[in-house]
Parts: structure tokens; sequence; C-alpha cells
């Protein structure tokens, strides 16, 4: 049941906005921590820096997690990230989680410049070398995707835990046997349930590790027009749904395009959306605010509302 201890409630602070400023973001935190939400993530584009994000986050606000969900893998080297996530353990006095991604051809090699082939061997060695990293163990990793040869060491923080932006089930198999868990995006319940939680589950028990975390983001609205919110989403965001992984989750779940997967309407609704998704098998539900104003303030609420009840 959602209310049960193994079932966190989060939000996302949305870093993609070119004019969200940082004390914006830091009173983001601290309403979700003062509605007394488990944790806040931030994703990562090219502006803002999210591991960065997360560790100042952290030092202004307490009594929340802070993480990221996700920051890109092809233009950071393992022992580079390893250094900063652990930082950002130090700083936050160890509440840091550390969501990874391959993110996209269209952004790795249009902006970066980088090879988008075999991306799943890409995350295979980029897992291998970066969470024995994380523990400060001494890697010699010289594989076909990439070299890494060291150690990371901050005197205070212990590794954090390791999500991996997954979809597919090569991908969910990969987080099974190397991450903590997996992070998901434009999934339903139907997804989660049927897809994501037993793949990386069965792939985590095959491996010997423990049952993964399974995050799911989702746009939330408590609203009085949910189909307004919805066709506001498909105006921003419905390009998302052409990126190759996100067309096939949306296949998947026989969905046209990303603003289906939208939980949009009064607060009954919204609850019931939120309980599905718990009943699928989702660890920890983390919601994008979506709406105006007042629409996010009463998504909020409901959260918070749901949270008091354990």
């Amino acid at each position: 049941m959602l209310w049960e201890d193994a079932v966190r409630l989060g939000v996302m602070i949305g870093v993609a906005v070119a004019d969200t400023a940082l004390p914006e973001m830091i009173e983001g935190v601290r309403a979700a921590a003062e509605a007394g939400l488990d944790r806040a993530y931030f994703s990562q584009l090219f502006s803002w820096d999210a591991v960065t994000l997360a560790a100042l986050v952290a030092r202004e606000v307490p009594g929340i997690d802070v993480g990221t969900a996700v920051t890109q893998t092809y233009p950071r080297h393992p022992l580079a990230l390893a250094g900063q996530a652990l930082t950002a353990q130090a700083a936050s006095g160890n509440r840091f989680i550390l969501g990874v991604g391959p993110s996209h051809p269209e952004i790795i090699e249009k902006a970066f410049g980088h090879s988008y082939d075999r991306p799943a061997r890409h995350v295979r060695e980029y897992l291998t070398a970066l969470v024995p990293l994380l523990r400060g163990e001494k890697v010699d990793h010289h594989g076909e995707a990439l070299t890494a040869v060291g150690r990371t060491s901050v005197p205070g923080a212990v590794a954090p835990p390791v999500l991996l932006a997954a979809l597919g089930p090569v991908m969910l198999r990969i987080a099974g046997e190397l991450a903590d868990g997996a992070v998901t995006v434009w999934t339903g319940p139907r997804g989660i349930g049927e897809h994501v939680a037993p793949t990386i589950g069965r792939a985590a028990a095959q491996a010997g590790r423990p049952a993964p975390r399974v995050v799911a983001g989702v746009m939330v609205s408590v609203t009085h027009d949910p189909d307004g919110v919805r066709q506001s989403v498909a105006a921003a965001v419905d390009a998302a749904g052409r990126l190759p992984s996100y067309r096939a989750i949306l296949d998947r779940q026989g969905m046209s395009g990303v603003h289906e997967t939208v939980i949009a309407g009064d607060e009954e609704a919204v609850e019931q959306a939120i309980q599905a998704y718990a009943d699928a098998g989702a660890t920890e539900f983390v919601a994008s605010l979506v709406g105006d104003e007042r629409e996010r303030a009463r998504t909020l609420a409901l959260l918070s509302a749901i949270r008091g009840r354990r």
C-alpha cells in the first residue's frame, strides 16, 4: 500500500527552464520538505549542474533527501562524477542520491559530439567503474567504451545510492545487476507493473542483489481542468515522444504521446492514480508539479496529506 514506509514521495524540481533562479529552486525544495515529502530531485540538461544544485540546496534545506534524475553519463568521466557525487554526499550529510543516464543521441551526438554507439555497453562499463569508485575502491578498468584507473575518497561521505534511467529491457537488466534501482519517465502504472518492476526485479534477484528501487517520475496536477493541463503539456513537451527510448515505452503502453501519462484531476482522482503506481510496484513516486500556481499548490498539499497518513 502507498502508506507503507517502503513507498516514498518526492518532487522533481525543474531546472530545464532557463529563467528559474537558484532561490526559486531552493524554496521549491523547502516547500517540499515542509510538506513532509521524502525527496527532491534535479534534472540535467545544459545549464544548471544537477549534482552541484543538490549539494547547494541540501546545505540550505534540512530534512529531505536530494538527488539527480538524472545527470548524463557521456560528458562526465566516472572518476570525475564519483568525486563530484561524494562531494555532494559530504555537503548534504549523506542525503544524496545519484541518478545517471546516457541521455539521447540527439543530445549526446549533436550537442556534445560523442558517439552514441551501443549505449548499453557504455552504461554497463560506466557503472562497472562508477559504483566501486563511490565505495572508495581502486578501479582499473580498461574497456571498449572507457578507461578508468584510480580511486576517489571524500572524508565523511558514504557511497550514495545509484539509480539508472531505464525504460527498455536491456537497460532495466543493467540497472538490476549494477545499480540500486531505476528511475522512469513517461511510464504509467501498466508500464511499471507489467514491464519495469518485474524486469529489474528479476535481474537484481539473479545477480544476488537486494530488491531494487523503482522510481516513477510523473507529471501531476490537482486541477478542475485536466484536459487543459494535458493539452498544455502536449504543447510544451510532446516532441519528447519522438525520441526512440520514449517512443518505445509509450508504444509498449499503447499511448500516442507523453501527455497521456500526465495525472490530472481532483484530489480523489489524483490520489487513486498515485495509488495505482504503488500497487504496480513503484517504490517511490516523484511528482513534477504542473499547472498554474494554484494547481501546483493544491498538488503539493495533496502529496503532503498522503505522506502524513503514514
